[in-house]
Order: structure tokens, then C-alpha cells, then sequence
């Protein structure tokens, strides 16, 4: 974290389980006032489970919480300043929208006056304006979504928690609510932890990135570094679309070369820590390969797929009896049949290396 910018939440060393189920396991993060969190991850990380004990509902077996420097772990739900939206929209279906948002404040016994400006201030930002007196049934899935949603709002919580909450929605509802929700941070500068096994929500939303392993953190950063940095295989294997090519590999005689399938890689920078013969994995993105120009050292590979997407096409390609993605642009890969010959290249100082054993990053 930034020097100087205090943390809305912090969590050290939580751990809760379920029977024998360890939901989380020695959990420790902390996030930003004002930033917009993501925990990624597919299910059964314990990316809810977190949510749940920010939220109050769950209680750790172990471990703290802090909420803005004080200890909530053990205390009751009230007071944290917390607002949570489940993945399931979770509404009243006798009630109005108006009542919908209406109803936690009635609640918190707020007065009449307050809770009907409160209301129509949250519905005119969700553009629920004219669904006031709507019952949710009568609604789309996006207008539901935004009711769900505006029912935390509505509250003006210090800390907004989102549990899948774009799950149950189509694709270009997804991609409106995301924007939505970013323009929602960008008015409000609340504190948001979202939770999503969707690569691309986690990477166009989140400033900052946790990625979840068995209820702990393995890698937190920037979009960026996560991209750019995996400190392991799981994540590489997780960030980035199309995902990274993996090579079974080993460290050569030198303990500078690798010897892949593709023949001997010499990195630039060497890694300090390999040892001549030990077994590693080589990374590559997508992105690094592309068709050799002449003079460069191309490899011989045979174009094995085709998977047009637009402006660009996801070419798969054999080579040296692997099978490597590689991203083209749509006008490139219109050239291109399955079964031509294809020279390809990537610079060597453009791959990860992991170790084969632990899958962690080789330095």
C-alpha cells in the first residue's frame, strides 16, 4: 500500500473453516480507502467467504479484522459502515422498487423525508426513476440488478462488498454494468471489494488485483504487474487471454541456457537461482509470438487453428510437437489456412520461467 493512504480494511491471518473444509486459510490483505478491490479466483477459493467476514456475517476461527484501524473482528454486524450485494439479486418481490430501496433505511429509522430524497437521489443515478412503483418481477435483468444494487447505495456505506454480482446477467448487460459501477466509483470514491471468477472483470474494473488460491492470496497488484510479474504458474495461467503457453523445459549444462522443444533459449538476464539440469517451465504470451520477418531466427511450426474474433484471430500453431497460441491481427491472419507453413519468433528475453517442481517463478 501507498504511503500515507490509510487502509479501509485490513485482514492478518484469517482463517475459517467448515467442518473439514478450510474456507480460508491464513488470509492476510489490505485494501486502499477509496480504492476499488478485486479477489480473483474460481470457485471455491473463498472469495465469498472474505466478503461474508468483512461483512460481519461470517466470524473467523482465527486471525484479524480491521475496518478503518479498528478491530471489528468479533463485533456485531452494526457500525462497520459496510453494504453487501449477493450474486443473487435477493429482492422483495411484494415490494415496489421505491420500497426495495426504501427498506434498509426504514430499517436504520431514518426519518420519512430523509429516506424518500435518498431514494429518488439513488434511483435517479441508477436510472430507476421511472420503475418506482414497478414490482421486480416486471423488471430486466439489469434493472434488477441496478435495484440490487441501489439498495446498498441507498445506505451510503464507507465500504461497498460485490459478490458476483454480474453473474446472472448477458454479455452486453455485464459490460454496461461494469462501466456503471466504475462510473459509480469514480462519483462516490467509496472503498469496493468485488468478487469475481471472470478474468475480465477483474482486469478492466480492478485497480488493484488479489488473486485466490484455497482461501489464501498467492499474488496481489496492478492489472499490470500481474500480467507483466506472475510470481507463479497459477497465475500466469489465470491473467491474460488467451492464456500463457506453457513448455516443459530444463536448465541447461550452463545454468544460463533452457533447453526447450523448441530448441535452446538464452535469455538475456540470467536466472541466479537455476541449477544446471533442474526442470522448469517456460511462459509464453500470446502476445510475445508473432509471424518472423526475414533475418530473424524463426521457428518452423504449421498453422493447427483459426478462431477469428473480430479484429483479431487466435492462431494456434505446431510446433516442434507443441501446440502455441499466438495473437494476429484480423487483416494478417486472413492470409492464413489451416495446414500452411508458418515461420514464427519471440524474443527469449520475453519469457517467464517458472520451476517445474514448485511452479513458482524462477529469479
Amino acid at each position: 500500500m501507498a504511503e500515507g493512504i490509510k487502509p479501509a480494511v485490513r485482514l492478518s491471518g484469517i482463517a475459517k473453516s467448515y467442518g473439514k473444509v478450510r474456507a480460508l486459510e491464513n488470509l492476510s490483505f489490505d485494501v486502499a480507502a477509496g480504492r476499488f478491490f478485486v479477489l480473483f479466483g474460481p470457485s471455491s477459493v473463498g472469495k465469498t467467504t472474505t466478503l461474508r467476514t468483512i461483512a460481519g456475517l461470517v466470524r473467523p476461527d482465527s486471525g484479524r479484522l480491521e475496518i478503518d484501524g479498528r478491530d471489528f473482528t468479533n463485533e456485531p454486524i452494526a457500525g462497520r459502515g459496510v453494504s453487501m450485494v449477493f450474486q443473487s439479486f435477493a429482492l422483495y418481490p411484494h415490494l415496489t422498487v421505491f420500497e426495495n430501496l426504501a427498506y434498509p433505511l426504514r430499517e436504520e429509522k431514518v426519518a420519512s423525508a430523509e429516506i424518500t430524497r435518498r431514494v429518488n437521489e439513488t434511483a435517479a443515478m441508477l436510472k430507476l426513476s421511472q420503475r418506482l412503483d414497478r414490482k421486480p418481477n416486471t423488471l430486466s435483468g439489469g434493472e434488477q440488478q441496478r435495484v440490487a444494487l441501489g439498495r446498498s447505495l441507498v445506505r451510503q456505506p464507507k465500504i461497498l462488498l460485490l459478490d458476483e454480482p454480474l453473474t446472472n446477467l448477458d454479455a452486453k448487460l455485464r459490460h454496461d454494468m461494469r462501466a456503471e459501477l466504475k462510473r459509480l466509483h469514480r462519483q462516490f470514491g467509496m472503498t469496493i471489494v468485488y468478487a469475481t471468477p471472470d478474468e475480465l472483470e477483474a482486469l478492466s474494473m480492478g485497480e488493484e488485483i488479489a488473486v485466490m488460491r484455497d482461501g489464501m492470496v498467492v499474488q496481489r497488484g496492478t492489472p499490470e504487474e500481474l500480467y507483466e510479474r506472475p510470481v507463479n504458474t497459477y497465475v500466469a495461467g489465470k491473467i491474460g487471454s488467451p492464456h500463457m503457453n506453457m513448455l516443459q523445459a530444463k536448465v541447461g549444462k550452463d545454468a544460463r541456457t533452457f533447453e526447450t522443444p523448441l530448441g535452446k533459449m538464452s535469455p538475456k538476464v540470467p536466472r541466479k537461482t537455476a541449477a544446471a539440469g533442474e526442470a522448469a517451465i517456460i511462459g509464453i504470451r500470446p502476445s510475445d509470438i508473432r509471424l518472423a520477418a526475414k533475418g530473424e531466427k524463426a521457428i518452423a511450426s504449421k498453422i493447427h487453428l483459426l478462431e477469428p474474433l473480430g479484429d483479431i484471430t487466435i492462431v494456434s500453431v505446431e510446433a516442434g510437437k507443441e501446440v502455441l497460441r499466438m495473437v494476429l491481427p484480423e487483416a494478417r491472419a486472413t492470409a492464413i489456412k489451416v495446414g500452411d507453413p508458418a515461420n514464427i519468433y519471440f524474443d527469449p528475453n520475453d519469457i517467464h520461467i517458472f520451476r517445474a517442481a514448485s511452479g513458482q517463478v524462477m529469479t
